[in-house]
């Protein structure tokens, strides 16, 4: 169960657009705001060591009771814009107080980067931070004025292959930059 909690939460992130369009009519809001709130509960301690963990369980918590308090449905199509809003400001905040995100994660499997490697760290969280907005802000425009469908096609499959696009040419892109500094 250890093993399952970590990727409990993002496991739902990736299913949440097509249990919102499938559940709907099934579901009301405060049962999802109780399941969902309740994930976020069990990740918060590994969350809450995190740099910013505090305040995106804090945010996500009062999103979950607001869910619950006001049983609207048409909050739910806003959980991936918060999720996006909070990735974009832990991305860009790190950029500001350091180090950028990127580089943390890159120091998990060489602790020692070299200028260049950090340089280049930098300019991939920069990378990220662009593509939250871009996704929170698709994801506010198809929430305020798009069908249910077209909503979930996007938050439940495109941001995901631009993520995975963003993942691969960057993987790509850090290969031939290894080779031309080896």
């Amino acid at each position: 169960m250890r093993r399952l909690i970590p990727i409990l939460l993002p496991l739902v992130g990736l299913l949440y657009p097509f249990v919102v369009y499938f559940g709907t009519q099934k579901v009301s809001p405060p049962i999802f705001a109780l399941v969902l709130g309740a994930i976020w509960l069990i990740r918060a301690p590994s969350l809450l060591r995190q740099p910013g963990g505090r305040w995106m369980v804090g945010a996500a918590l009062v999103y979950c009771v607001l869910l619950a308090v006001t049983g609207e449905a048409s909050l739910l199509r806003w959980y991936p814009a918060l999720i996006s809003a909070l990735l974009l400001v832990a991305f860009g905040l790190s950029l500001i107080y350091g180090p950028p995100f990127v580089e943390r994660f890159a120091r998990m499997r060489e602790p020692n980067l070299p200028p260049h490697v950090v340089r280049y760290t930098r300019v991939v969280t920069w990378v990220w931070v662009g593509f939250f907005a871009f996704n929170g802000g698709m994801s506010v425009a198809l929430s305020l004025w798009a069908p249910l469908s077209w909503w979930t096609l996007y938050n439940g499959l495109i941001a995901y292959l631009i993520m995975g696009t963003l993942f691969v040419v960057e993987w790509m892109f850090r290969q031939r930059l290894r080779r031309s500094f080896a």
